[in-house]
């Protein structure tokens, strides 16, 4: 069963969104505080998350920061009453999947959930197929990356990010390419977060990040992943 955690101090927009995820077959958690939503984490494992920048005591963006660093391949939506683009950055930064302006469309919000959830492969009816690229392994079925039989802690964006590169090694994406494969063609931000995530990324797989050997930087197009 496909289960939510949705963090809101407003009971009434808490209870709304509980209705229609329960309508959608999910299992709903609730938390009305960052505090509580870890410890509600931390017990109930949820696949997804949906999280309030706006909270009492702890924000949303110090929880997002937590829930990434012990759930690192949860997927995490965050919601906000405002729209400027420093939020966007910083909740992408503190590693958000995506994220929804209030008021929103209920149904609009589960849709990018399941859009979230096919694409880092939870909702996939694909074989057990393994991707190698020299000493890298992905798992499609368990969603597992591996370099040298270790598994890479990566956050559902990094770990589409690997995917894609591995399944196109060599050839050159652009970030707009990119960002529609990861984020969607509905995306509403800006490709910069593709080379956040990228920079994020080369912090976990490379020995030096500033110089990087398996990303490769293709300038004014995008990414290239060097073929072994």
């Amino acid at each position: 069963m496909k289960k939510v955690l949705i963090v809101e101090d407003e009971a009434s927009i808490r209870g709304f969104l509980k209705i229609n995820f329960k309508r959608n077959k999910f299992i709903v958690i609730e938390a009305s505080t960052g505090e509580r939503a870890l410890e509600k984490a931390r017990v109930e494992n949820p696949i997804v998350t949906i999280l309030d920048v706006m909270l009492p005591g702890m924000d949303g963006f110090k929880t997002c920061e937590i829930l990434r660093r012990e759930f690192p391949k949860m997927g995490i939506i965050m919601l906000t009453a405002r729209s400027q683009d420093t939020d966007k950055i910083m909740g992408f930064g503190f590693g958000a999947d995506d994220y929804v302006i209030k008021p929103f469309n209920p149904q609009e919000l589960i849709a990018r959930v399941n859009a979230l959830l096919r694409r880092i492969g939870l909702q996939s009816d694909s074989k057990n197929e393994v991707l190698v690229s020299g000493e890298f392994k992905i798992d499609e079925g368990a969603m597992k990356v591996y370099r040298s039989e270790q598994e890479l802690e990566l956050t559902p964006k990094e770990y589409m990010l690997m995917k894609i590169f591995i399944e196109n090694q060599g050839k050159a994406l652009n970030r707009n390419e990119l960002l529609n494969l990861v984020w969607g063609y509905s995306y509403p931000g800006d490709a910069k977060i593709v080379d956040v995530n990228i920079r994020r990324l080369r912090e976990k797989i490379e020995e030096n990040s500033s110089k990087p050997k398996y990303i490769e930087t293709v300038w004014g197009v995008g990414y290239r992943w060097r073929k072994e």
